[in-house]
Order: structure tokens, then sequence, then C-alpha cells
């Protein structure tokens, strides 16, 4: 993790610092028929379903139906469980799009894992067999998931890629009868550059006035530190934590793992949701898969904790919530998710904002939420070198840094700001003027096109191994990654080998 998808929140090439809101995976529950775990055990999709009361929503008619949830992450395989007919791709941004093999696909497995968790499904059905334990089900079965990748085969990403994947969300959101409500963003940096000129508050920001509600996952720092992940820490945004159910549907003994980040009294997570030993679908053979093999539950499944699987669980309940409710604005609905969600005892609210979610409470609670005053929307003028943090991709020993893009093109943030506001950033395929992306959609998959601007170091992108660069920051199963290189590990049948680019991480 350039601390990208990793411990803070999520990023990542030869990174040193940016990360997603979740990846520190851990042992779950050992196993039952039919699916190879325990279906009622802490971390199950089933008993997450429950505890957030996102079960009493299906006994009610409601799955996600009808809204768009857009995933900004390291990509979607299209393993079972994934495969029906709800997973649309975006544009590809990362790193990995310059290689045909691996364009749209999730080599890494954090994407994939979160996806499963948002809007997994074994068969599309009626609303009432998603309470059926017998068939994994994420929390919005039939939500549509627009997989946005901007992480690379070792969640390497830089920031400046990642707002380009928020703006043409925001420019794209109603493509195709999408309907993009949601953004979920498990990704941070250590940035705390002030959220009021911040580029990548400013970016989410302008989904949020769009009408898109940000999802973002808080950090799993696990120090002293009470500075949330970068853009969590943006108060226009949705910030999760994650809890621990201790396996009971009654948050009254729920705690929040030591690795959570911690807020301050002003700025917190606002809510949690469970977390620890999220039992999500696998990329077998890929870069989690292969590193850490017990993590595995099963054929399909692995067990992941972290803030990028809690924020996952919200998305996945803000869905519910506004197929019920379309008419509510984000800030309306980060109101009713914070409003109806349980304190419990065991920390404060700087771990544990106001509580765990419970998402039919938010839907059947009568709203009269005014709307949040204005005065603290950034401007998005500031550095993009602050917004990095300590999180730099590198490549053959030279860092991505200063005021540039990932092509190394110079950083304009006033022209870049007015653009995204007006929603002009994206113009086709190129952002900002340069070639980042296709032209238009090929069926459900948004094209791929060869970057032709060159990188950072002044070398073509053709000319690079994008494999082998280091994660950091994180651990499945307790095993950590932190400083080791991944080497000549295979994935689909393909080698890869040692890399000049090393890997910032995911939360």
């Amino acid at each position: 993790m350039s601390r990208g998808w990793g411990r803070r929140g999520i990023a990542a090439l030869a990174a040193t610092t940016a990360t997603l809101g979740g990846v520190v995976m851990t042992a779950g529950p050992a196993a039952a028929a039919p699916l190879g775990y325990d279906v009622n055990a802490k971390g199950s999709l089933f008993h997450i379903a429950q505890a957030v009361g996102a079960h009493d929503s299906y006994r009610a008619g409601f799955t996600g139906r009808g809204v768009g949830v857009a995933l900004i992450d390291t990509g979607v395989t299209e393993v079972p469980g994934l495969d029906t007919g709800n997973v649309v791709d975006g544009p590809d941004l990362s790193f990995d799009s310059q290689d045909p093999e691996l364009a749209h696909r999730d080599a890494y497995g954090h994407g994939t894992h979160l996806a499963s968790i948002i809007a997994g499904r074994d068969v599309a059905g009626t609303p009432a067999s998603y309470t059926d334990p017998s068939r994994f089900s994420g929390i919005a079965p039939d939500a549509t998931l627009l997989d946005v990748k901007v992480g690379a085969s070792d969640g390497a990403v830089d920031v400046t890629q990642v707002i380009a994947a928020i703006d043409w969300v925001v420019e794209h959101r109603n493509d195709n009868g999408m309907n993009i409500r949601v953004i979920n963003l498990s990704y941070g940096t250590d940035s705390t550059q002030d959220t009021r000129v911040d580029p990548l508050s400013y970016a989410v920001e302008q989904a949020w006035k769009a009408g898109i509600v940000v999802v973002v996952a808080g950090g799993n720092d696990g120090s002293t530190n009470l500075n949330l992940a970068n853009p969590a820490q943006d108060p226009y945004v949705l910030a999760v934590g994650a809890a621990d159910t201790q396996g009971t549907l009654n948050a009254v003994d729920d705690t929040v793992p030591s690795w959570g980040t911690r807020g301050t009294n002003q700025r917190h997570v606002d809510v949690v949701a469970p977390g620890v030993s999220v039992t999500g679908l696998r990329v077998p053979s890929g870069y989690a898969d292969e590193r850490n093999p017990g993590a595995r539950r099963g054929d399909r499944f692995a067990v992941a904790s972290g803030t990028s699987q809690a924020a996952a669980v919200v998305s996945g309940e803000v869905a519910l919530l506004l197929q019920e409710e379309p008419r509510l604005t984000p800030d309306q609905v980060k109101r009713q998710i914070m409003s109806t969600s349980t304190a419990f005892s065991s920390t404060t609210n700087q771990y544990r904002g106001n509580g765990l979610t419970n998402v039919r409470q938010a839907q059947v609670k009568s709203n009269n939420t005014s709307t949040q005053s204005a005065q603290f929307w950034s401007t998005g003028t500031g550095s993009v070198e602050a917004a990095r943090g300590s999180s730099h991709v590198e490549r053959d020993g030279v860092p991505l840094q200063g005021e540039v893009d990932v092509f190394g093109n110079a950083w304009d943030g006033r022209a870049w700001a007015t653009a995204s506001g007006r929603q002009t950033a994206w113009e086709g395929g190129r952002w900002r003027g340069v070639l980042f992306s296709g032209d238009g959609w090929d069926g459900s998959t948004w094209r791929t096109a060869e970057w032709t601007a060159v990188a950072w170091d002044g070398r073509q992108w053709r000319d690079a191994d994008w494999s082998g660069r280091q994660w950091r920051d994180g651990s499945w199963t307790g095993i950590s990654w932190n400083g080791r290189q991944w080497r000549d590990a295979n994935w689909s049948g393909r080698q890869w080998r040692t890399a000049d680019l090393a890997g910032a991480a995911w939360s």
C-alpha cells in the first residue's frame, strides 16, 4: 500500500503510505454446509445483514434495486457470486489498464471482496429469498455495482487517479440507467492538508453536491494518531469505522478493534459497521489469496477485517435506504444513518461515532433533516502533493511527487476545480486534456485506451513491468507483508516477475 487500499484507507504503486479502509484479513469461522462456513457466525454476511437490519429491509421488499453503487477500488473479477448481471465495468484508470490481460480484472482481491459485500448474490431472486442462509448474498444484492478500477495488481494507485475516477463517476452517473447514488471509497492517505483546499476533498464534495453519497473508510491506523484518513476527514462524506459484533445481533456488547483509526471530538468516524472477519468472495490465485492462504474459507471465500469491509456494508445499506426513499439528499442520508445508529459503551465516539448502523431503522424513521451549511466546502485549490501525504508511487526508484498528476503533467488546481465543478473535467476518454481511458461503452464495459502520454519518469508506459510491487500496512489472517516483496507468483496462469514498481495499500 502506498498506503492506498489498506491501513488508513487505500493507495499504491511503490508507495510509502496511503491505504484502503480495511485490509486486515483475519481468521473467521471454520465451516458448515452448504457455503463452507458457519453462516450464523461473526463475519458471515448472513449474520451481518441481520445485525444491521438488512434482513428486515428485504422482508419489506427493499434489495437495492434501481440504485447504482460505484466501487472505486482494485477492480472486480467475475467470480461466482458476482456473475449474475448486476456488475458493470466502468473505466479502468489503473496502471494495469495498459495490459489487456489485466484491464478491468482484480488481480489483487480487495475490490472483489468489497463488491461481494455490497452487491454479491448467488442467484437473482425475490426480496424474501435473500434471507435464505443456504446461498450467498451481499447487503444490497439487487443494486447495480459499477466497477471503476484505479488500484493495480498490487493495489498501487496515485491520488490523481482516484480524483479522476471520482470526476468520471459524477459526469457519467446516469449512463445506461445506472443511477449512481453511492460511491464506496475504501481509500485514504495520511495527508493532513486542510479539507477546505484539499483536491481529494474537493472531488468527493463535487460528488456529494451531485447527489451521490460518498461512503469512505475511516482507516486502520491503529495508533495514537488522531486524524482520520483523507478524505474520511472531510465533513461532507459518510466516514465509517469498523465494529466487532462479538457474534451477537445486539450492539450492546460491540467493540471497536484496536487497529481502528481514532478521530478527535471535532472529526471522527460518523458510524461503525461490522468489519471483523468478514467473509466475502476471493480471487483464486490473486495477490492476496496467494500470500494469505489461511484466510480462505472453502473454495470461494476469504475472511478479511478492516474499515474497507465496514464501508462496503454501509454502502449496501445506503442503497437499500435510497431504493425506498430516492428523494433523499446525501445530507439527509447521512443524518438518517447516523441518527438511527446504536451507541455502545465499550469505547467513545472518537472510535465509534454514533454507533452501529441499522438500515431498517433509518428507512422507517421520518426525515426532517435540513441541508448542512456550505461554509466549509473545499475550493480544491490546495496542493496535490500534500493530498498524497506520504503516499508516493515509484518507478525504478523515481517517486511520483510534486504538483503533477500521474502522467507528470503540471497540476493546475484552480483550473481542475473549475472543470470538476462544472462536470467537464472529462471529455470522452480524456481527463484534463490527456488520454486516460477509452471513449464509450462496449456493452457493459467502458473501453480502455493505450496511454500516449509519458509517465512521470519520462518513459513510455509500455516499457514497464507492472508486477511484483509491495503491499504495505495490512495483514490477512494476522500475517503481515510490510516491507516484503511478492515474487514469482502466478495469477490466472500468468507469471509475475519482480517489478520496478512497489506498492501502497488499501485499508
